[in-house]
């Protein structure tokens, strides 16, 4: 009986562990958000390895698990497409695909195949046409960069004896190209006030001339 008792009060205070971090965890993407990625590779990686662009779409958010439909392109032009759950909270990362958003240095999230991995260094980096806030660490022979606010890879080193792959985000809907270094929103805003001004100045001088 004692036994039982000592079962379940662990069990119980896992289970509140586990919601206690799920709670404070935060998931940056939705449905919807997808990111596509160019892949190069040198040597001879193992096979399903020799990967030349993926692309990965969020199908579906629940809490801190997300659902990724993932296609894959490899250097002999086969694509493969396949479905991956993801859980934030258990560590089930993929290959460091997605992690809690907000992470600062210091900070650490747990990965199953690495254990806790902890943010080395954060930086403003360009990727898929904008300056982000961009966080990374080395985990194994690896180094990844994520987007800060919404915790999705940006950029991939992996360096091993027989081969090196390095993949780098190309386009997403996750945020716009700027222009000249602006928002496009905020460029466009500034078009349209530079436009009513030259034209209020054209209209007084037109009221000028006419007195």
């Amino acid at each position: 009986m004692n036994k039982k008792l000592v079962l379940i009060t662990a069990l119980l205070i896992f289970l509140l562990i586990m919601s206690t971090a799920a709670a404070e965890m935060s998931v940056g993407v939705k449905k919807g958000d997808w990111i596509e990625y160019q892949a190069v590779f040198t040597g001879t990686p193992p096979a399903g390895h020799e990967v030349t662009w993926a692309r990965t779409e969020v199908a579906d958010v629940q809490g801190t698990v997300i659902n990724l439909n993932v296609t894959t392109k490899f250097a002999n032009g086969t694509l493969l497409s396949e479905t991956i759950t993801l859980n934030l909270a258990t560590g089930q990362l993929g290959d460091e695909f997605i992690i809690p958003a907000n992470l600062g240095v210091g900070d650490s999230f747990f990965d199953k195949y690495h254990g806790n991995v902890t943010i080395s260094k954060i930086e403003e980096r360009t990727y898929a046409g904008a300056t982000r806030t961009v966080i990374s660490a080395t985990a194994a022979q690896s180094t990844y960069y994520w987007d800060k606010a919404t915790g999705v890879l940006v950029e991939g080193i992996s360096e091993f004896p027989e081969y090196t792959i390095h993949s780098v985000v190309e386009k997403t809907n996750m945020w716009q190209p700027q222009i000249f270094g602006v928002d496009p929103t905020v460029f466009y805003i500034f078009l349209i006030l530079v436009a009513i001004l030259i034209g209020t100045a054209l209209a007084i001088l037109a009221m000028h001339r006419k007195k």
